[in-house]
This record gives structure tokens, C-alpha cells and sequence, in this order.
């Protein structure tokens, strides 16, 4: 019997934009992360295919990295349509509310339309879309000790329930109920 892997982190999370300069100019703006590299080839390394492509490399803090390919060949960006627009989305840590409600004021300064606050009963968070049709989340813990306890003592309990029935567990409710 072999082990698992012993992963410590994301080395990097990639995703596909429409213009990697924008892409690079939109996050290095309006979200503060710093433009770390960029590789472009013409053959893709891992299966030797021809297309040209650009790799954008964008450090997002704590050795994390979020990455982006322009790939001018391929057919026009989408998005599966069969998958709700909220459910697929990035979600970008804040250390409080108050650099929360910040990042709100400085996304609205420059025109980027965005929702919430939302609480989520641990968490508050606010969303808007990249220039690529990407969903992002800015999000703030408020949880407790306590409440992250509780939440993590019935999970296994809530996904079992899920499993068997595909309606919300009430395990949990409290979370959603009664904030404001």
C-alpha cells in the first residue's frame, strides 16, 4: 500500500482570461497582488501540441499563486452554462471587516460593480466579476472558536445526511439564521 502525497499548498491555481495584459493590469489594480512572471511558448510543454500560449503568473501573498493562459487559437471563452454563475467562483481571503468594507469602497471607485456584504454566519464576503467572466469573493471570518468547532464536529454527519437525501441538513441552520 503506497501513501499519499503529502501536499503542503497550492504551487499555483490556473484559469483561462480573454487578454493577459488586462488580466495582469485588472488584479494588480484593483486587488493589490504583485505580477510574478510570465511564460509564453508555442508548443504547449506537457503534450508537444502547436499553440501558442501566454502564462501569467500573479503572487496573491503567503507563497500562494493564481495563474492565468491566454490561448488565442482556441475557440472564444465560455463558461459552463449548465452550472449556475454564483457556484464557480474565486475566493480571496481579507484579514477584516474593515479591509472588506475598504476593498468594497475602492472596487466601487473604479466602476466594478459589486454585491454585499453577504454573511455567511462565519464569514462576510463581497463579489463582482474579473474582465474575464470570472466570479471573485473577497471574505472576511467573523466566525468563532466555537462555531468553527460545531461546524467541523457535524460534518461528517451533515455530508452523510446529504448523500442519502440532497436537501440541506438542518445540522448547521444556525449558521444562516438570525444575522445580520
Amino acid at each position: 500500500m503506497t501513501n499519499a502525497p503529502n501536499i503542503n499548498g497550492f504551487h499555483h491555481v490556473a484559469y483561462r482570461c480573454k487578454d493577459a495584459k488586462e488580466t495582469v493590469e485588472f488584479y494588480t489594480k484593483m486587488l493589490g497582488m504583485g505580477f510574478k512572471l510570465a511564460i509564453a511558448e508555442n508548443e504547449v510543454p506537457s503534450t508537444g501540441e502547436p499553440d501558442p500560449y501566454m502564462h501569467i503568473f500573479l503572487d496573491i501573498g503567503g507563497n500562494n499563486v493564481l495563474a492565468f493562459f491566454e490561448i488565442p487559437n482556441s475557440p472564444k471563452m465560455g463558461r459552463d452554462r449548465n452550472t449556475p454563475r454564483w457556484v464557480q467562483h474565486i475566493a480571496f481571503r481579507l484579514d477584516s471587516m474593515d479591509e472588506l468594507i475598504a476593498a468594497k469602497e475602492h472596487l466601487e471607485a473604479n466602476d466594478i460593480d459589486v454585491l454585499g456584504p453577504t454573511n455567511h454566519g462565519i464569514f462576510k464576503s463581497i463579489y463582482f466579476f474579473d474582465p474575464n467572466g470570472h466570479r471573485l469573493e473577497l471574505a472576511a471570518d467573523i466566525g468563532t472558536p466555537k462555531q468553527l468547532s460545531e461546524l467541523k464536529s457535524v460534518a461528517p454527519d451533515m455530508l452523510d445526511e446529504w448523500s442519502r437525501t440532497k436537501k440541506a441538513p438542518r445540522h448547521a441552520a444556525w449558521l444562516h439564521e438570525n444575522t445580520d
